[in-house]
């Protein structure tokens, strides 16, 4: 159901009211889901499709809403469904009555049942105290305002969080030596002017956790241009999908090099998902083929991949012993899984020639390229020589396979 693109009258509202007499529209209903949530009539006549029976609930506001009526819906939520495993709440008005609100309705839930809430509000205190207590929760989803201090952090089964938070670290110390054995993705957003060095104070609480093993994607995101310590994240062997993005903001603050990129490399070979900093500029500054290739051999499952790398860098390579040949590594050329590739505006040199040694040398590391998300025009070009390489190996390949060379 999405309400901004097909609109829910009052008559047709009045008369669903009518017809279900005070009991629920739809009393069998488990899930209930909708977006685009913008009129005063709808939000009111939200409650009267759930029921005994609905256990989820998924709900997108709009900046537009009313806040006194969202408020007044939410603190009542679990009154017709007494018995929510699932919450999201999103694109809520950030307001002191839609905090009350929202933690009313969690200290009203069964805490026993709840195993998913993800509600884009600030909590109060006392509320704060019981979701980061939850015996079944696995999913969360909180926003941090300010000097926030969260109680000793016990949930066992969470295998997921996202947090917001404005200012200051001082939530952080919450997760000390909690119990989070089997957290698995952990997503931080903040839009504080400065971040400092949040990935250290991260690895110094998470050393006195479990997470150094079950951690499998690291994920934050700021708008603010940033320079973070990437080599604070090495002790998390296990990462997956590791994505750090900030702004470039007036020139490159991505500070990224070879040498980052190959101690990731080395600490991270079952990366599938590699995106540092924004879609790479046009500085020319960064990772090096040298760089690329210490990837294409540590993490061999790496997919996706986003940093920012000097495409000049190629040409000195080809003409050197920098990046090896496919018969001289078989086994990249084999297994390397990289299909996606982002380059933003990354310039290429000048001299037309150049494009073709820049496709070349990315089919030599990155064998099975597929996609190049590009801003850079010349770009568009070295996508069409990659994939007339291709085509014409496949057209050798099938023709050596049809006619054998004779003994």
């Amino acid at each position: 159901m999405d309400t901004s693109k097909d609109p829910v009258t009052s008559d047709i509202l009045l008369t669903l009211q009518l017809r279900t007499t005070n009991e629920p529209l739809l009393p069998n209903l488990k899930t209930f889901e909708c977006g685009g949530v913008m009129t005063e009539a709808f939000i009111h006549f939200i409650p009267t499709f759930l029921s005994r029976e609905t256990t989820e609930i998924d709900i997108v506001f709009d900046e537009d809403s009313p806040i006194v009526m969202v408020a007044s819906m939410i603190t009542n939520l679990s009154t017709p469904c007494p018995n929510l495993e699932r919450i999201t709440l999103n694109d809520l008005p950030r307001d002191p009555v839609i905090t009350e609100a929202a933690s009313e309705m969690l200290l009203a839930c069964k805490r026993d049942t709840l195993q998913w809430f993800c509600v884009d509000s600030s909590l109060t205190e006392e509320a704060r105290e019981v979701v980061f207590q939850l015996p079944d929760l696995t999913v969360l989803w909180v926003i941090i305002q300010g000097h926030t201090p969260l109680p000793p952090v016990a949930l066992p089964n969470l295998t997921t969080i996202n947090l917001e938070y404005d200012d200051h670290l001082d939530w952080l110390q919450g997760f000390r030596g909690a119990m989070v054995e089997k957290l698995e993705t952990v997503h931080f957003s903040s839009q504080s002017e400065q971040i400092g060095d949040f990935l250290g104070e991260f690895k110094s609480v998470a050393l006195t956790t479990s997470t150094l093993t079950s951690l499998e994607e690291f994920r934050f995101y700021t708008p603010r241009p940033w320079d973070p310590n990437y080599r604070s994240l090495l002790p998390f062997t296990q990462l997956k999908d590791l994505q750090i993005e900030f702004s470039c903001g007036d020139g490159c603050s991505s500070k990224v090099d070879d040498n980052i990129v190959m101690d990731l490399a080395r600490a991270m070979p079952k990366l599938e998902i590699l995106k540092l900093g924004d879609a790479p500029c046009g500085a020319g500054g960064g990772v090096t083929a040298k760089g690329l290739i210490a990837l294409a051999r540590g993490c061999r499952h790496l997919s996706k991949l986003r940093i920012h790398f000097q495409a000049a860098s190629f040409v000195e390579a080809a003409t050197g012993p920098g990046v090896p040949a496919p018969s001289n590594d078989s086994m990249v050329v084999r297994r390397h899984a990289l299909t996606d590739l982002e380059v933003g505006e990354i310039p290429i040199p000048s001299p037309r020639d150049t494009v073709n040694i820049v496709a070349v040398t990315l089919l030599q590391i990155f064998p099975r390229l597929l996609n190049i998300e590009f801003v850079e025009k010349k770009w568009k070009d070295v996508m069409h020589t990659i994939r007339l390489i291709k085509r014409i190996s496949t057209f050798v390949q099938h023709t050596s396979k049809a006619y054998p060379p004779h003994p």
